[in-house]
């Protein structure tokens, strides 16, 4: 574990500022009992969020299909894998007592599908029973045929951090208190978000652009980080950046060669018998956050695998990833009231 000076929190236009400029917010969320025509199946009270009022970036055209697998492994809780993500989404999933903390989600799968239950509802309702409003983001698949694929999922990411905050009053939630949260490719995902926040990828679309993408805290369970050969998952790479990029790509994609001094507090935890995605790749985002001094916490433990959710018997010491990442996010002020 290491532990640097906190960063402080940017100051960022709050939905009432922005709808006394005279500008409007995107779509109100809607209540959808089962939400069954977002994921396939219903997740009971949760409310969703469309990303773009328009026009998705990269739209070229390309006829995509819902599918949603529902797949069980031994004794496992059963999960849905989602693909043919044709408009994404946040799913909501509110806390009976909230305390103004919130966390975008975003489900890992190689960038070929989600693990929409395991790695998003699973976590969504475990952070929601102890007062964090989660957004699960159903986010665009780089191979299902976008313009631009390696940038269509960060575009997604940074416009789901941006729309929590502009309907940050409708859900009760402080804008400068969001965490986010990506397993494997979402992590990934998250881990670009963190150092790529401020990347113009997409044009503004409304006012909800003009607010920042960078989260207040990133956490990072078994991510592929890195693009570069030997420290890489290939086919997250492949889908992401298609077969045979040039190594330019590769490095642009990479999240450890993206790492500032505005990177958010930093949570890491992985396995080292990770057999898909090599412990290496979060070894060197974590040296290059201590090279520059930013706040990092890593945890890598013996036993583990890899995407094992919150699912790792309580044996293991990887079981208390949940509880390591709740302090990490805690003492940087992510959970102001709350007691951990």
């Amino acid at each position: 574990m290491w532990g640097m000076d906190r960063i402080s929190r940017r100051g960022m236009m709050g939905a009432g500022a922005v709808l006394a400029a005279g500008m409007a917010l995107p779509a109100r969320a809607a209540a959808v009992p089962g939400v069954s025509d977002e994921t396939g199946n219903s997740v009971p009270g949760a409310q969703v969020l469309p990303l773009w009022p328009g026009r998705i970036p990269g739209d070229i055209g390309t006829h995509i299909t819902r599918s949603v697998q529902n797949v069980q492994f031994g004794s496992s809780p059963p999960d849905r894998w989602v693909r043919g993500v044709a408009r994404p989404v946040l799913v909501a999933i509110r806390p009976a007592k909230p305390d103004g903390a919130a966390a975008l989600i975003m489900p890992g799968g190689g960038y070929s599908m989600q693990s929409f239950e395991k790695e998003g509802v699973t976590p969504a309702r475990w952070l929601a029973g102890r007062g964090t409003t989660a957004f699960v983001l159903m986010y665009r698949l780089p191979g299902e045929g976008w313009g631009q694929q390696n940038l269509a999922p960060l575009q997604d990411a940074q416009r789901a951090m941006r729309v929590i905050r502009a309907h940050a009053g409708d859900f009760g939630v402080d804008p400068a208190r969001v965490l986010a949260m990506g397993f494997s490719a979402g992590g990934h995902l998250a881990g670009s978000l963190a150092t790529r926040h401020g990347e113009k990828t997409y044009e503004p679309v409304d006012a909800a652009d003009s607010l920042s993408a960078r989260p207040d805290v990133a956490g990072l369970i078994y991510p592929v980080v890195s693009m570069m050969p030997g420290l890489t998952h290939e086919g997250s790479r492949d889908l992401l950046l298609g077969k045979d990029a040039p190594e330019a790509a590769l490095r642009a994609a990479s999240v450890e060669q993206h790492v500032t001094a505005d990177l958010p507090p930093l949570f890491l935890t992985h396995a080292l018998d990770d057999g898909a995605v090599p412990v290496g790749g979060t070894l060197a985002l974590f040296e290059a956050a201590r090279a520059l001094k930013r706040t990092v916490d890593l945890h890598v433990v013996a036993k583990g695998g890899h995407g094992f959710g919150m699912e790792l018997p309580a044996t293991e010491s990887g079981s208390l990833w949940p509880q390591l990442l709740e302090r990490f996010a805690a003492s940087n002020g992510l959970f102001a009231a709350r007691k951990v």
